[in-house]
C-alpha cells in the first residue's frame, strides 16, 4: 500500500505539490491523473526519495523508500527522467541492478523476456529505439518482483501492440494482489485499464475514486434524440425544463431530462422519434471538465 500523507513541495514561492494526501491500495490499478504541472512527477519523485519534501510524507507498506535495504525488491519504479548509461548494454544494466539489490541473476533473462527484449540482451543501450528504451525501464521496474510499482508515462514510445501488452501486463499485475499506481496522459488508454483514480490539478487533490465512480460524479449525463421534427420537439423539451444542444449531426442532445421523459413529452405532442438514446462523458472529456472547473471533491 502506498500512503501520501499531507504531502508538500514548493521551489521558492511557487507550491508544486500541495498537502496532497490520497492512498493507493493493492489488488487494483490506480490511474494518476493531472494536467501538465499538476505536480505528478514531483509527488511520485518524493515517493521514490529522489526529491526531499519540504512538509507530509510518503510511505510503501509503513516505509520511507530510503528506508527500504533493497528497494527494487519491493518497489518497482519507472520514471521519465530515468536513463541508464547508454554504453551499457542491456543484460549488464539489468545484472548491475540485480546484484546491488540482492536479486537472483537469472531474474534478468526473465525479465528481458517478459518485455520482449531477450533478442537485444546484449546491444548497447545507445543503440535501443524509444520503444525498446522504455521497455527496458519496464524490466528494470519488474526485476525484484516487487509487490509495488510506480510507473510515470509507461506507454511513451510503445507503439499499438506494445501498449496492448503493458495494459495486460499491468492487470495482471493488480489481479495478483500487487499495488500499482500508473501516470498517464492517454486518457483513453487509462479509462481501459484503471480502476480507481486520483486525480490532482494544482499540485491539489480534486478526486480518489473508482473510474466509473469519477465519470457518473463529474461527467456529463446527456440523452440524444433524432426525430423528423427537430424544432417543434425542442420547443416542447425546452419548455419542460430541459436544456438542448444541436449536434453535427443533426441530432438534439437534451441535458436536464431522462430519456423517460423525453419519449413522455414527445408522445404528448404527436412527435416521432428514430432514436433516443443516454449517453455518458468519456474520461478524458469528465476529466477536461472538472480540472477546468477546479473543482475539490469529496472521495468516494
Amino acid at each position: 500500500m502506498i500512503n501520501v500523507l499531507e504531502l508538500t513541495k514548493r521551489y521558492g514561492e511557487n507550491t508544486v505539490v500541495d498537502r496532497l494526501t490520497f492512498t493507493v491500495r493493492p489488488g487494483s490499478v490506480t490511474g494518476f491523473l493531472g494536467p501538465n504541472g499538476a505536480g505528478k512527477s514531483t509527488t511520485m519523485r518524493m515517493m521514490l526519495g529522489l526529491t526531499r519534501p519540504d512538509a507530509g510524507s510518503a510511505r510503501i507498506d509503513g516505509h520511507a523508500y530510503h528506508e527500504l535495504r533493497y528497494p527494487a525488491r519491493h518497489v518497482g519504479a519507472l520514471l521519465e527522467t530515468s536513463a541508464p548509461h547508454r554504453s551499457l548494454t542491456a543484460a549488464h544494466y539489468l545484472q548491475w541492478l540485480a546484484q546491488s539489490n540482492r536479486i537472483d541473476r537469472r531474474r534478468v533473462g526473465e525479465v528481458l523476456e517478459t518485455v520482449d527484449l531477450a533478442g537485444a540482451a546484449r546491444r548497447r543501450i545507445g543503440t535501443f529505439s524509444l520503444g525498446m528504451g522504455q521497455r527496458l525501464g519496464l524490466a528494470a521496474a519488474l526485476l525484484g518482483d516487487p509487490p509495488v510499482l510506480v510507473l510515470d508515462e509507461p506507454v511513451n514510445g510503445l507503439d499499438a501492440e506494445g501498449i496492448r501488452w503493458l495494459r495486460e501486463l499491468l492487470r495482471t499485475m493488480a489481479a495478483e494482489g500487487r499495488t500499482v499506481l500508473v501516470s498517464s496522459h492517454l486518457m483513453t488508454e487509462m479509462s481501459m485499464v484503471a480502476d480507481r483514480l486520483v486525480v490532482i490539478s494544482g499540485g491539489r487533490l480534486l478526486a480518489e475514486t473508482g473510474t466509473s465512480e469519477f465519470i457518473q460524479r463529474h461527467g456529463r449525463t446527456y440523452v440524444r434524440v433524432r426525430t423528423p421534427e427537430p424544432g417543434p420537439l425542442g420547443r416542447e423539451l425546452e419548455r419542460s425544463g430541459a436544456t438542448l444542444t444541436l449536434a453535427s449531426d443533426g441530432s438534439l442532445e437534451v441535458d436536464g431530462m431522462p430519456a423517460a421523459e423525453v419519449s413522455r413529452v414527445a408522445a404528448a405532442g404527436g412527435l416521432a422519434l428514430d432514436e433516443l438514446s443516454t449517453h455518458t462523458g468519456s474520461l478524458e472529456d469528465t476529466f477536461l471538465g472538472l480540472v477546468s472547473r477546479g473543482d475539490r471533491s469529496t472521495r468516494v
